[in-house]
Order: C-alpha cells, then structure tokens, then sequence
C-alpha cells in the first residue's frame, strides 16, 4: 500500500513538473513573439516597426499590427542600415527645410489630435509637450522676413494653447477648448508653408457651444477630437487641403 502510494505521488509530481514547463515554454514564446510584433504607419503601411515608434516618411506612431515574414524582417533590417549610413554620411540635420519643421508642426498636432479623439487627457497633455517641442524646433533663419512675422503670430498663439494642454491632464474639457483655438493656428500655418502630408480640414457644427470648429485630420474618415467617443462621428469633411 505504502508503495503504491509513493508511486502515485511520484506520478502526480511529474505531471505537475511537465505541465509547468510547457506553461513557462509557452509563456517564453508568446514573450518573444509579441518583442517581434510588427507594426505599420496608418499613412504608409509599408512603413514597419516596433509599437510606439514612428514612421519615417511622415513621423506618425506605428499603431497597425502586421504579420512579419522573412522576407519583410530582410528588408527592414536593409532599410535601417540604409539610413544609418545615410545620417553617418550628411548629417541627422542635411537638407532640413523650413517644410520639414512644418510637417514635424502638423505630426505631433495629429498624435495630439488623436489622443483627444480617444478621450486619452493623460496622452493629450504628453502630446502637448511634444508639440511645443515641434514649435521650439523650428529654426526661422530660413525664412524671410515676411514669413518670419507671420510665423511668430502664428507660432505664439499655438504654443500658448500647447502649453494649457500639457499642463491640464485630467482635465479633457479644458483641454478640449484649447485644442479648438490650437487648429485654428495650425490650420493658418498649413495655409502659410503647405504640407508634405495628404490632410483634410474637417467641421463640427457643435463644438464651441455651438459656433462650430474645424481641425485637421489625415485621413478622411471623421473622428471628431472634441466630443471623442460621445459624438465620435460628428462633423464632415469641409475641404482637402
């Protein structure tokens, strides 16, 4: 009896061991799949990359999952080696015109505009920051003098606004009315320089109590930033820019 016991126990025992090896083997693997995961620009998906990262045509976040294959990892590992000799060769800052700055503006006014779509306060005010970086960049020894007044304006105001945004987390509303004022600018600065991005001026007739606002948008479908998720597709496409 006693042994029949034992060997009972020893039985249990190693089913146990072998269950939770499979488990930290299965565990190990799901691990290292998601380090591999893929994602793409919404804008240009062949554009791939780690989650968070961002796109090198237009600088958006990488934020659409896509399926790797050899091939595609091939390809861009060969990307990244390119680009890094091209850096090591001209210089991070070779050919940097005043359009770049603009379009560097318009991206992180998008990742700003987005998070607010997804009632992210936290994202918003983190995006803020971001854009008054994108503003502070902005190097105005390239432009005449017209252009130089103009861009002030323009520029004080917007960071003005920015700065209400990153410094209300939390506060989705406040930052919500800020960011009406924001697109106004940044409209106004599309308007100036243009942009390298294919962008759509939308309208809510709601917003502003009820005046109505524009913002701007990369892609057509409409995601309205200042109701989010409660009048998410509120508004229409007002022109192309």
């Amino acid at each position: 009896m006693k042994t029949l016991f034992l060997t009972a126990f020893l039985a249990i025992t190693i089913v146990s061991c072998n269950n939770k090896a499979k488990e930290t083997e299965t565990n190990a693997t799901e691990t290292q799949a998601g380090s591999n995961e893929l994602f793409a620009c919404p804008m240009h998906p062949e554009v791939t990359g780690k989650k968070g990262e961002k796109c090198s045509k237009c600088g958006m976040e990488l934020t659409e999952p896509v399926t790797q294959t050899k091939s595609d990892k091939n390809v861009q590992e060969a990307n990244s080696t390119d680009k890094a000799a091209n850096v090591e060769m001209h210089g991070q800052d070779a050919q940097v015109t005043s359009s770049d700055y603009v379009n560097d503006i318009v991206i992180s006014y998008i990742n700003l505009k987005n998070k607010l779509v997804k009632d992210d306060s936290n994202g918003a005010a983190d995006k803020g920051k971001a854009l008054l970086v994108s503003f502070n960049n902005f190097d105005t020894k390239k432009l005449n003098a017209n252009q130089k007044k103009a861009y002030i304006d323009i520029a004080e105001d917007a960071k003005e606004q920015a700065e209400h945004i990153a410094e209300n987390a939390g506060k989705l509303d406040h930052q919500r009315e800020h960011f009406i004022l924001l697109s106004k600018d940044i409209n106004d600065l599309i308007k100036m320089f243009g942009s390298k991005m294919q962008l759509y001026q939308d309208y809510c007739p709601m917003a502003d109590d009820g005046k109505g606002a524009i913002w701007i948008s990369e892609t057509k479908e409409i995601k309205n930033p200042f109701y989010g998720s409660k009048m998410l597709t509120c508004g229409s496409l007002k022109k192309t820019l």
